[in-house]
């Protein structure tokens, strides 16, 4: 049925094929026709006509790029195929024995190429189903990747639809997949580093470090805020009938509409590819967001095929990567630093000098025994590096004055006077006084950063006012404070406090993985906090849990086991999960159920073991969980149920000898008030 020419169909058609247009020509072609304030009409418009019809919003809408509710924890999915990463060369005579292996493979006496960037992104696998963008997967552990499908919406140089007359031209109707990078250009780092530091938050890193947080977020807001890029690189299924060669492949993904890194030329043998490689290391400054070196491709996609891989890499590409910078310069002082972890650890202060880059003052000395293996003291003159995003470390020491002043290790904490302990195995002394102000200071500003509760406006100084100041004692003391007590502090106006009283009471509303990210269980990161909180789904049950039953999380291991029951067997962190409960922060995942208030099962953890009449296992998962129950996959004296069907396995056996309950699916289905 053809649409009405006046009718909200048509008009919301027309309306998005023009944002789309202007959105190609701004942000992958760079040639804008028309100004911001003109772009914000023509999206306000869209945006007032699917309000008043919100049942012709679709996903592909320009509209929906800004990203909506944040996910409660990781997806994963698995790749089409498998995302293999590169061999690296940082010699011309690495590169020769490329190019030699491969023509020996091929029987051949010369081979083209296609040279690349290397982008220093994060990878991103796209897929479209009839022209519509349906999942993102990150490259994962290169078979299974996580699913950042509403974050990677939020890419403006990613199209979310295609071109349908394309599609049929091409014969991609059915479905591809599109593999490039994530980068955040420098523009965009920069002026998210300037936000980080006005709010008194430590600054990013490197462009790439910021730009993988912001994609695996569980925010797409934040995503969006950020201003990625994306550049394609691959497609599957590569080796369409109409294409033979690779650069045939990239300029089909820029007909596409994808953004296609304009850098990128063909080379007949091996001399071109060094040529390309010169010309594009000189000018890796100059370039609008950082590469870490470039990728050389065979060229004709037949000969790829015959090539083939190994078990890590393809056979038919390398990255050929620059040698690091180094430079000299003074050692004039050493530092100490003690971590939110009671770490204690030694900081090269360097006379300012140029590498890699950036202008270098200071670099990391890791420990003591590093710094007497490098035999090295204040006033020598040092050799540093600097690779990329690599932090400068010093290389080794080129010459020692007489005035030299040898370095001694500390050993009673800088900061709070407490003897410093040094574990059997440990490289790290350690302040182990859980009052020390400095482990204090660092934990709160921890808590509070962006990953982590994202209060905005408690940063370094409000922090250092606070613990000096007696105000906050512990973690939890921070949502005991109030408006005034902050407004007495140096430097601090009354709206600036009121402000911060808003965004600390907001962030009881953050969901799970983020607080156990911001409470600082040692070795556990951001990734690994939302792995425990999607498995365990309470903090309560991540407090019980023993280390043979962390260990079955994916990516954790004995020393996170470890870390986790040595964190909660510590009675002041006890006490800090006890101050955080009554403040009423989210201590648990929540889902559709328990929002309704049916948390019948928490507490309780299940096995499932065997094949179930009518549920499958994951069915089964879910209904546990929906109403406040865990499940786990291995049988212990913990377990209150094990659920059993056919052909159950031993944890069947283990659970009648340990005398656990065993209930079949019916006894499932009548626990959680559902039918079959």
């Amino acid at each position: 049925m053809t649409a009405d020419p006046a009718s909200p169909e048509k008009e919301i058609s027309e309306l998005r094929q023009e944002i789309r247009r202007h959105e190609h020509l701004y942000y992958v072609l760079d040639r804008p026709e028309i100004s911001d304030s003109e772009y914000d009409v023509l999206m306000r418009g869209l945006q007032s006509l699917e309000e008043a019809h919100p049942e012709l919003v679709t996903a592909s809408s320009p509209s929906q790029r800004v990203g909506g509710t944040p996910r409660e924890g990781i997806d994963k999915a698995e790749h089409s195929a498998p995302m293999m990463s590169l061999d690296n060369a940082f010699t011309e005579d690495e590169i020769r024995d490329f190019d030699r292996r491969a023509r020996e493979r091929l029987s051949t006496d010369t081979l083209s190429y296609v040279g690349e960037l290397k982008l220093d992104g994060l990878s991103l696998s796209v897929r479209f189903a009839n022209g519509i963008l349906a999942l993102a997967l990150t490259r994962g552990d290169g078979t299974t990747g996580e699913i950042v499908t509403s974050n990677a919406r939020t890419i403006r140089s990613l199209p979310l639809e295609i071109d349908a007359a394309i599609l049929r031209q091409e014969s991609l109707q059915s479905g591809f997949e599109v593999r490039g990078e994530v980068v955040m250009p420098q523009t965009a780092f920069e002026q998210v580093n300037s936000t980080r530091i006005a709010n008194d938050e430590p600054a990013y890193v490197n462009p790439r470090n910021a730009a993988a947080g912001a994609l695996r977020t569980l925010d797409s807001k934040v995503t969006a805020s950020r201003r990625l890029d994306f550049f394609a690189y691959a497609l599957y299924p590569e080796g369409l009938p109409t294409y033979s060669t690779h650069w045939e492949i990239l300029e089909l993904l820029a007909r596409l509409g994808f953004k296609v890194n304009p850098n990128r030329v063909q080379l007949a043998g091996i001399e071109e590819v060094f040529d390309f490689s010169s010309r594009s290391f000189s000018k890796r400054e100059s370039f609008p967001y950082d590469i870490d070196g470039v990728v050389i491709k065979v060229n004709d996609l037949a000969l790829q095929q015959e090539l083939g891989a190994t078990a890590k890499s393809p056979r038919w590409a390398i990255a050929f990567k620059p040698a690091a910078e180094q430079q000299q310069t003074i050692l004039e002082s050493i530092d100490i630093q003690v971590g939110r972890t009671g770490a204690v650890t030694p900081r090269a202060l360097l006379k300012p000098v140029f590498v890699g880059g950036v202008t270098v003052s200071r670099a990391t000395l890791h420990n003591e025994d590093e710094i007497a293996r490098l035999d090295l003291a204040v006033g020598d003159t040092v050799l540093i590096e600097r690779s990329g995003d690599v932090i400068p470390k010093v290389i080794r020491v080129l010459s020692r004055p007489e005035n030299r002043q040898p370095f001694q290790m500390p050993t009673h904490c800088p900061v709070c006077t407490e003897a410093l302990v040094r574990e059997e195995g440990e490289a790290i002394k350690r302040c182990v006084n859980v009052n020390c102000p400095a482990r204090l200071k660092e934990s709160i500003e921890h808590f509070a950063s962006r990953r982590a509760m994202n209060i905005e406006g408690v940063g370094e100084q409000l922090v250092e006012q606070l613990v000096d100041g007696g105000l906050v004692r512990t973690v939890g003391d921070i949502y005991s404070l109030t408006a005034e007590q902050i407004a007495s502090l140096d430097r601090m106006a009354d709206r600036s406090a009121e402000n911060a009283i808003a965004n600390i009471e907001h962030s009881k509303q953050v969901p799970l993985s983020r607080v156990i990210f911001a409470i600082g269980i040692r070795h556990v990161g951001e990734r690994t906090a939302q792995l425990l909180a999607s498995h365990f789904g309470s903090i309560d049950q991540l407090q019980a849990a023993t280390s043979e039953e962390l260990e079955q999380v994916d990516e954790v291991g004995p020393k996170i086991a470890e870390a986790v029951i040595d964190f909660f067997g510590t009675p002041r962190n006890v006490e800090m999960l006890a101050e955080l409960r009554q403040a009423g922060l989210q201590l648990r995942v929540v889902d559709t159920a328990q929002s309704a208030g049916d948390a019948s099962l928490e507490g309780k953890t299940f096995v499932l073991t065997g094949t179930f009449p009518n549920l499958s296992r994951d069915e089964a998962k879910d209904l546990i969980q929906a109403r406040g129950g865990r499940v786990s996959s291995s049988v212990s004296k913990k377990t209150d149920f094990v659920v059993s069907g056919e052909k159950a396995g031993s944890k069947l056996d283990k659970a009648n000898n340990l005398g656990v309950a065993v209930i079949d699916e019916a006894a499932l289905l009548d626990l959680t008030g559902s039918t079959s």
